[in-house]
This record gives structure tokens, sequence and C-alpha cells, in this order.
């Protein structure tokens, strides 16, 4: 096992994940193949391991990818970092639907018990009000009555987005004003536009604008969650269009989402599911716009090293016997 980059003598570095292989702070790595480097922080080159020290290590890897929750994909690389500090790459078809049932199905399922427990909460302390005050059944039904009221008129009451435009104005926005969002294709610039509504007041966004002020206003309306099924369909939403940027193309166009007027849409009209997969897709942009700056140029020096790395692994194999694992590989 080897401790510095074979092209610039530079040291590669350590890592405490991959126990079997514990040299390096990029690994890359292609279950399919079993092949794994290290990349060289410094120079940026591609170090192929040594055929006896892969095979563990590349399972570790590809589990480790697996349970990483900032990552991102194109159609032949992905790229995510673990919490201690590891960066894999790995070769072959992205895992999102897999991955985003299993990451958004936590948090949706936590602001579900979260809701549910806030409610629960404020029934048992009316009823502590009601009972504790030995009021008679005339009072306390009366009470009970205008409970409903009071928690309305606490939840429309508070702020719950702060909205700051590229203007400077900062708008602060109530549960009425989050259900008059619209989202729609931008006929100008592409993409799409976000209607925003404060008060009586409507205004438009586009760009990179309306991604930062959607990204902050679609969580508060689902702050209530979802079961675990609403999220799985959530998730087939985003898998049926093939990637994020599809879905997110897709619900912005069209006459669907009205209100009771016939103007289409309306995030607040969307069906639960959608309105969780609409969450999933914006964030995952956000994460892959943050990493895809870094993808294309390790794809390209994926395509030098893969020529490498089959030479290298051919060489030390008999003759005709990759021929053999390549015709049995499915059998």
């Amino acid at each position: 096992m080897y401790s510095t980059c074979m092209f610039c003598n530079g040291s590669l570095g350590t890592n405490e994940v991959v126990e079997h292989f514990p040299v390096g702070r990029r690994l890359a790595f292609d279950a399919d193949r079993g092949r794994l480097w290290v990349v060289c922080r410094k120079c940026e080159r591609w170090n192929l391991s040594p055929l006896e020290e892969r095979w563990e290590a590349v399972e570790t890897c590809e589990r480790l990818f697996r349970g990483t929750r900032v990552r991102v994909s194109t159609e032949n690389i992905g790229l995510a970092r673990h919490p201690e500090g590891l960066e894999l790459v790995r070769i072959g078809e992205p895992l999102r639907g897999e991955f985003a049932a299993w990451r958004y199905g936590d948090q949706f399922g936590r602001r579900r018990k979260r809701a549910l427990l806030y409610g629960v909460g404020g029934a048992v302390v009316l009823g502590g009000v009601v009972i504790g005050g030995a009021v008679t059944g005339a009072i306390s039904g009366a009470i009970l009555a205008q409970s409903g009221n009071f928690v309305n008129l606490w939840t429309n009451g508070r702020t719950l987005v702060k909205l700051r435009t590229d203007d400077g104005r900062v708008l602060k926005l109530k549960q009425p004003d989050l259900l008059g969002t619209r989202i729609r294709r931008d006929a100008q610039g592409g993409g799409y536009a976000l209607e925003v509504r404060k008060g009586k007041k409507k205004e438009w966004f586009r760009g990179e604008e309306a991604e930062r002020h959607v990204s902050l206003i679609v969580p508060k309306m689902n702050r209530a969650g979802g079961k675990l099924r609403t999220v799985e369909d959530a998730v087939s939403e985003i898998v049926e269009h093939g990637h994020p940027e599809n879905f997110l193309s897709d619900v912005a166009v069209g006459d669907r989402f009205r209100d009771k007027k016939g103007v289409p849409g309306y995030i607040n009209k969307m069906p639960a599911p959608t309105k969780l997969a609409l969450e999933m897709a914006l964030h995952e942009e956000q994460e892959r716009r943050a990493l895809e700056g870094e993808l294309w140029m390790l794809e390209r020096a994926w395509e030098e090293a893969e020529e490498i790395a089959e030479i290298a692994d051919n060489l030390l194999l008999p003759e005709g016997v990759q021929d053999f694992v390549d015709e049995n590989r499915d059998a």
C-alpha cells in the first residue's frame, strides 16, 4: 500500500473510514470493474491501487457512498462527501431513487411527528384550562368552540418566511401569503418564475432570485411532513421524470394546480406527494450545483484513468480471462 502519488510524489493523505484502505482523502471506485483509485489532491492525477487491495475497499466505498447525505451524480459519475472529510467518486449509474427515499423519509417523518405532538399538546393544555377552571358545561363548550379560532389566529399571525430581495427589501410572509405562491414556466429566461403574494400585493421573481425564494417557501408549506407512503410516492414522481430538473420543469407548465377561479400553478393546490417532491427536487438541485463544478473535471480525469487502468489490469491477467468475465458477468 503506497502513501505518495506516483505522478508528483506528493502525499496522498489518509482516511479513517475505509478500514481496508486507509490511504487518500479522495477515493474513486468502479464496483462493476473492481477498480479503485486514489486521487491526488495536489496534481489531481488518479493513482490505480494494486489488485489485491481493492475488493473489500471497493465494497466499503460503495456502502459509504450510499449512506452519504451530500452527493450529486451525472449519468456516469457521482461525487459524495463523507462527514469524516473523505470524498468518494463513484463510477456508474446514479442511485437517485433509493437515495431520496432513505434521506427524505427520515426528514419528513420527523416533521410529521413534531406536528402531531404540537397538536396533541395544544389540546391537552386547553383541556387542562377548562377542567382546572371547573367551568360549567355551557361555558366549556363555548371555550372549546373558540379554540379553533385561537389556533388559526396564532398560526396565521406568525411570520413563517423572510425573503430578502435583490433590491434590498425584506418580505415577511405569513401562512395566508404562502397559500398564494405560484410557480410557472419563465417565458423570458427559461426555467421557472415564482409569484409571491404579500397581503393583496403580488410580485413575480425570476432566475436565481426565484430559486432562492421558493427553496425557503416550500419547506414551510411542507412543515407537517408526510407519511412514509406519501414520501415514497413523492420519490416515484421524481424517478419517473428521470431527474429533479425535469420534474421542476414539468410542475411549472400546463394548467394544473388551479384555484377556484381556474388560475393554475398554485403550490398549495398540488397533491401532498407532489409538494414533497418539489421540496426534494429543489434541495437536490441546490446540492448538484454546489458540487457539479467538480464533476466535469472528474469525468474527464476518469476517462483518462480508465484507459490506463484497463491496460494495467490486463497485463496481470492470462489471455482470454477478461473476455470470459465479460461474457459471464450477468450469468
